[in-house]
């Protein structure tokens, strides 16, 4: 029998056995192509240096309770409450005040007892964002008990009005004197007869640096 000269019918797989190997050729390239995409673009992890201080991380100096930066120091368990207190109160320690009057003739011993504290910062000082100390110059105010070396408690947000004692700088010279202004006009009067009223004209800079409140005097 002679073979037969017409070639052999070549093998054609079915389609869904072609399918199947071709979405499995596909689904190996593209998961050779994920991982070289992964592989490329996340650098591995340096040692040392995971986690720790950010620059620029945390609350910037001078911003917390107290205004400025604050240093760990270590106290005595016994002191905390009393040193708070005093931080708390701005570092001001206030004194004992006693109820009783002081007599200027014979002494009372009955009224010895002892009402609180005094902090002359508040007894002083009402309003302090507006409030400054000035030494006193002269002898001009001496009748109003203001003497030289003394120290006067100034505020600022206090109106000047007539009879207020004030310091005022008279072309650029400060002074202090007691306010005269009536129908229009403006003196700075003295307290000692000794001085000259300073009259106050139309070509003079003065400007009103606050109300004397208080005097520092010491006996």
């Amino acid at each position: 029998m002679k073979p037969s000269s017409s070639s052999p019918i070549p093998f054609k797989p079915s389609t869904s056995e072609a399918t199947s190997k071709s979405d499995a050729k596909s689904g190996a390239k593209s998961g050779a192509k994920s991982k070289s995409k992964s592989a490329g673009t996340t650098p591995p992890s340096a040692p040392g240096k995971r986690g720790g201080a950010r620059p620029g991380a945390g609350r910037p100096a001078g911003q917390g309770r107290y205004g400025e930066a604050t240093k760990p120091v270590r106290l005595p368990v016994s002191m905390i409450d009393e040193i708070m207190d005093y931080v708390a109160a701005g570092g001001r320690q206030p004194l004992p005040l006693f109820s009783c009057a002081v007599a200027a003739g014979f002494p009372s011993p009955a009224d010895d007892h002892l009402e609180g504290s005094l902090d002359l910062n508040d007894y002083l000082v009402k309003h302090p964002a507006a409030t400054f100390f000035v030494r006193v110059s002269g002898d001009s105010m001496i009748k109003a008990g203001i003497h030289e070396d003394d120290i006067l408690v100034v505020d600022r947000s206090i109106e000047a009005r007539h009879g207020k004692i004030i310091i005022a700088a008279v072309d650029g010279q400060l002074t202090v004197k007691r306010l005269h202004h009536k129908s229009g006009k403006t003196m700075l009067m003295p307290e000692n007869d000794r001085y000259e009223p300073i009259t106050i004209s139309d070509e003079a800079s003065m400007v009103i640096w606050g109300v004397v409140t208080n005097v520092i005097h010491s006996v």
